[in-house]
């Protein structure tokens, strides 16, 4: 059975007081510990193999519109909204949906209504941050690397992306034992500022995540309040769901700001490998230049982990990029694909993806001195079965569309320290990696 891309007809408006996100980054404002969102049940589309959502936001809304996907998500706003007393509800419903001996369920969406109020100020919010963590070590000093420019098109403002696994806080503090990270280090009542800090300093304009499990009660009220218009799709049964002080499903998450760009489709996808359905998803969206109305498609993914899963994620990358192509029409529509692919580059998955139809290119070989090589490392933690040094996250880009204008370097493994990541002065085992583009003119290639 193919994939189902689950509709998403409802919005997630959140937008709040500049001081209200300060009271809720603090944890200290009890307006917004969450109810629970209203499930609506929408008209079904059983049998469907794929559905492309055309989302938008609606005009003069000052809050976000989120796409939330399908069962899951609802599912997903309900256990954060409730605490872990719903854990075994959602383990229940879970693995309904990948059952093949039964009907496929009907569609729901999450609808969240909040109060509109102003914007923040993201340099008071970057103060806050810095205030809170003004004990910690100083965060990793990462500079950018300039690339040569092209015959760039002079009519848009290049295009920032951040591609990052923040890092689950259930699994980062209860099941991946890092055992060389001091436990404080994990406390999400910092760790989350360090997470923000990071984006407020690099200020992306479009922000691709993975492993997030804090969507509803910090990552979309703040960044909705910072211009980003934010999308999250949940695992359907995410391992942090077998931690008992949860704090719901981690899954992809995808932000954009509303001031640069409109969205134009938006589709949630569950990974297949071998025909069957995988506890793996991707967000992509088609976005438009608000300035000159270029049109190009994001993408966001987190496919499977450990080895000896090499053709599992194999196979998941052929299913993504066959819904891409889909997506894209063929390559018509540029793309960015941001993703931990849990594989270095001597995996199928990675090959499948530079020898692919789509023309992509993978923006951070451009870091070595020939522009065929990627970095040493994205990700670099000890566990107790080891010292764990790898290549696992990428951003591809149309090479026939996009030029790099800059990448941000990976820190030196002296910056990193003895003990690697996670530490207090970084939130994640695995590095944020940053990339500036601009588009080509059709006739020009960098």
């Amino acid at each position: 059975m193919r994939p189902v891309m689950f509709k998403a007809p409802a919005r997630l408006c959140a937008t709040f007081r500049q001081r209200d996100l300060l009271q809720l980054m603090s944890g200290s404002s009890p307006a917004f510990r969450r109810r629970a969102p209203p499930l609506r049940k929408t008209d079904s589309a059983a049998g469907a193999c794929e559905v492309n959502t055309h989302v938008g936001a609606a005009p003069g809304t000052a809050g976000g519109a989120a796409a939330t996907g399908g069962v899951t998500a609802g599912a997903a706003a309900a256990v954060c909204s409730m605490g872990t007393s719903t854990n075994r509800l959602y383990s229940a419903l879970a693995p309904t949906l990948t059952d093949n001996r039964i009907p496929q369920p009907q569609e729901y969406g999450v609808e969240t209504d909040l109060e509109p109020v102003d914007p923040t100020d993201p340099k008071d919010l970057l103060k806050e941050c810095q205030k809170v963590l003004e004990n910690r070590p100083p965060r990793l000093h990462r500079d950018f690397l300039y690339l040569k420019k092209s015959n760039l098109a002079n009519d848009s403002r290049p295009i920032k992306v951040l591609q990052w696994n923040i890092l689950a806080q259930a699994l980062g503090e209860w099941k991946d034992n890092f055992i060389k990270c001091p436990k404080e280090a994990l406390n999400w009542s910092e760790r989350k500022y360090l997470i923000l800090e990071e984006i407020l300093t690099y200020h992306p304009d479009i922000l691709c995540l993975q492993e997030v499990d804090h969507y509803f009660d910090t990552f979309q009220p703040i960044l909705s309040g910072l211009g980003y218009h934010s999308t999250f799709f949940p695992k359907p049964s995410s391992p942090c769901l077998d931690v008992e002080h949860n704090n719901g499903p981690d899954g992809c998450a995808l932000f954009f700001l509303r001031e640069r760009f409109e969205l134009i489709d938006s589709a949630t996808i569950r990974l297949a490998a071998r025909m069957l359905q995988t506890n793996q998803v991707a967000i992509a969206q088609t976005l438009r230049c608000v300035e000159t109305s270029r049109m190009f498609c994001v993408a966001v993914t987190h496919l499977k982990a450990c080895s000896g899963w090499e053709r599992f994620r194999s196979s998941q990358g052929c299913d993504l990029l066959q819904n891409l192509e889909n997506i894209t029409d063929g390559a018509g529509i540029p793309l960015i694909v941001c993703g931990d692919f849990n594989a270095e580059p001597t995996e199928d998955v990675y090959k499948q993806f530079t020898k692919s139809s789509l023309n992509l290119n993978s923006a951070y070989k451009l870091l070595s001195e020939d522009g065929q090589s990627e970095p040493p490392f994205t990700t670099w933690k000890i566990r107790p079965s080891g010292e764990s040094c790898h290549t696992l996250d990428y951003i591809w880009y149309s090479q026939h569309a996009f030029c790099v204008n800059r990448l941000l370097n990976l820190p030196t493994e002296e910056q990193i320290g003895p003990n690697r990541l996670p530490s207090f002065h970084y939130p994640s085992d695995h590095l944020s990696l940053v990339c500036e583009f601009s588009f080509l003119d059709q006739l020009d290639a960098c």
